[in-house]
């Protein structure tokens, strides 16, 4: 597996070692070991799937309370993956960066706790898996609004088009706003 830190450097692009041949192909999307090497975390209490179609951001979320580190991957079409970064003390704060993930590339992002997380889909439908350093606790979730303009998150909508949403990403806070991590 190959691991590049990005702009910002805690949080890692990771490339595995794909095999394939005329039957199809295989890869490790997890191996504890490796991943410890690698300097992630390998406690995962949670996995999670979605499904979505064409321009459909979720996000940008996180936890201000049992936050949550994620390793995320595309496994069906094509995604934009955005981390933000909300701790103060970082000399990113409030910087993102993005990734297109793909089940043609295989690329997962590690994103650790102390960021907001989300996604765009820019293939007709996307599945998503994503494992979590804690369990989700709804009552301090938190989303920092998609299109901020303190942040400026390049998402790649065709055309400036309007991104299909739930309603609390929509009406999530500013970064002056925002709950953030020391």
């Amino acid at each position: 597996m190959e691991v590049e830190p990005l702009a910002i450097p805690d949080v890692l692009l990771l490339r595995p070692r794909v095999f394939g041949d005329h039957r199809g192909f295989f890869l490790e999307s997890w191996n504890r070991r490796a991943f410890a090497e690698a300097g992630i975390p390998t406690d995962f209490v949670q996995d999670n799937h979605s499904r979505s179609g064409r321009d459909t951001l979720r996000g940008l979320h996180y936890q201000v309370q049992n936050t949550q580190g994620k390793l995320v991957r595309a496994v069906r079409g094509t995604i934009y993956d955005v981390a933000v970064d909300l701790r103060r003390s970082s000399p990113h704060f409030g910087r993102w960066v993005g990734a297109e993930l793909s089940e043609a590339n295989n690329y997962m992002l590690w994103i650790p706790p102390g960021f907001a997380h989300g996604f765009l889909v820019i293939s007709e439908s996307a599945d998503f898996l994503y494992k979590c350093t804690d369990y989700y606790a709804p009552a301090h979730e938190r989303t920092l609004l998609w299109n901020d303009p303190t942040v400026d998150v390049k998402w790649p909508l065709p055309n400036d088009a309007q991104p299909i949403m739930a309603a609390k990403d929509i009406a999530g806070a500013t970064l002056p706003d925002a709950t953030t991590f020391p």
